[in-house]
């Protein structure tokens, strides 16, 4: 039996991550968090059993403490049970499904303590790379992704010497937006950013996509995770989302990961791996296909991904900056409190005005945090 921990548990990854849980009877769930979303968390509580369950929001840690009190599950508060439940003697692999840089703290915890990460949460290592992997190496931890593009890289290196690697190629769908030039994308309204061609994904992912700063940040988790510099991690567009990613070798060979686009794959490829498991659900049909196509990314129209290749070369501090201001960007825009080109607009204004620091530890990386968030509010109000 084993036994996993999901943060995020309510979202969309960790939703589906319970999905393959209740297809798979030698998984067992031993502690769920989550931010406010109550409801969901007792269904959770009610069907898994968890030991633990920690809810970020004081009113929905009271509100759930009262709705599970016949359980015997321990209801958690905020970072403190997020660290309690990455601690946990008997949990073996942490899913970091939770949204936002509270990722970092408990990944560091589950690390030290020994757990595998399958690796949800963009910010930790977006943010704090350089103290996850080193960390991660020196407690002998493997990191596996969940996200598609990387769990596509990470089965294309399998079995392959990794000094051999040419180039890492991130397929990208190019969103609802692909094609439309600056003048098109002015009017561009809430709705319109949420309808994504091919994925179902949570609002804030949905928009990062239709922007093309999901890409930027998946270029910077891909510089960690794979130990590649930025030279040669390439974007290619590829409207179809059946080829997830691809590596170049040294002699021209490129391997890549196809499937239809579907969260489960990764996130069963990171519980259970090295092994493969049976799963449900539509296959690719090249015949229906006929034909996969390929494009350049558009960084002048899409300038998310540009600054993100930016902030990256920056290194330091910068890179967390750029995701919080992309962050309160994001939020802002779903608020329907900014436009849609206000949103890289906010990011470039951000990494201009900060003072990078080189090697930043966990309490400085969240002040910038909190110092970009604070320069938004000041630059919109």
């Amino acid at each position: 039996m084993k036994k996993i921990a999901v943060l995020g548990s309510t979202g969309s990854i960790g939703t589906q991550t319970l999905e393959i849980v209740r297809q798979n009877k030698d998984l067992e769930v031993v502690a769920l968090a989550a931010g406010s979303s109550v409801e969901k968390m007792e269904r959770q509580i009610r069907e898994f059993s968890p030991r633990l369950a920690a809810m970020w929001d004081e009113k929905a840690y009271m509100d759930l403490k009262e709705r599970v009190a016949d359980t015997d599950v321990k209801v958690l508060l905020g970072m403190e049970g997020l660290l309690e439940i990455a601690a946990m003697e008997e949990m073996e692999i942490l899913v970091t499904a939770i949204v936002g840089m509270i990722g970092i703290r408990p990944t560091i915890a589950a690390i030290e303590n020994g757990k595998t990460i399958a690796l949800a949460n963009k910010e930790t290592l977006v943010t704090a790379g350089h103290i996850i992997m080193p960390l991660a190496e020196k407690k002998g931890v493997p990191i596996l992704p969940v996200d598609s593009e990387h769990s596509a890289v990470f089965q294309s290196m399998n079995g392959e010497n990794k000094k051999r690697v040419k180039k890492i190629l991130l397929t990208a769908s190019g969103g609802p937006f692909r094609g439309k030039n600056r003048e098109e994308l002015k009017g561009i309204r809430v709705e319109d950013a949420l309808k994504h061609p091919n994925w179902a994904m949570g609002r804030k992912i949905t928009v990062d996509s239709a922007t093309m700063v999901n890409k930027g940040l998946e270029v910077m988790e891909a510089k960690w995770l794979f130990g590649v510099d930025l030279d040669r991690i390439e974007v290619v567009v590829h409207p179809q989302s059946i080829i997830h990613s691809m590596v170049e070798y040294e002699d021209g060979a490129v391997m890549a990961q196809l499937g239809m686009p579907d969260m489960k794959l990764p996130i069963a490829y990171a519980l259970f791996y090295p092994d493969r498991r049976p799963m449900e659900g539509k296959r690719v049909d090249f015949f229906q296909l006929g034909t996969l196509t390929f494009e350049k990314p558009d960084p002048e129209t899409f300038t998310g991904l540009k600054l993100a290749f930016q902030a990256a070369r920056q290194g330091g501090s910068m890179p967390t900056v750029y995701n919080a201001a992309n962050e309160k960007a994001v939020n802002l825009f779903l608020e329907r409190k900014i436009g849609f080109m206000q949103i890289p607009e906010l990011i470039e204004a951000s990494m201009e005005r900060h003072r990078k620091i080189e090697m930043p530890g966990v309490e400085e990386i969240l002040q910038a945090e909190r110092e970009t968030h604070e320069f938004i509010e000041q630059v919109i109000n």
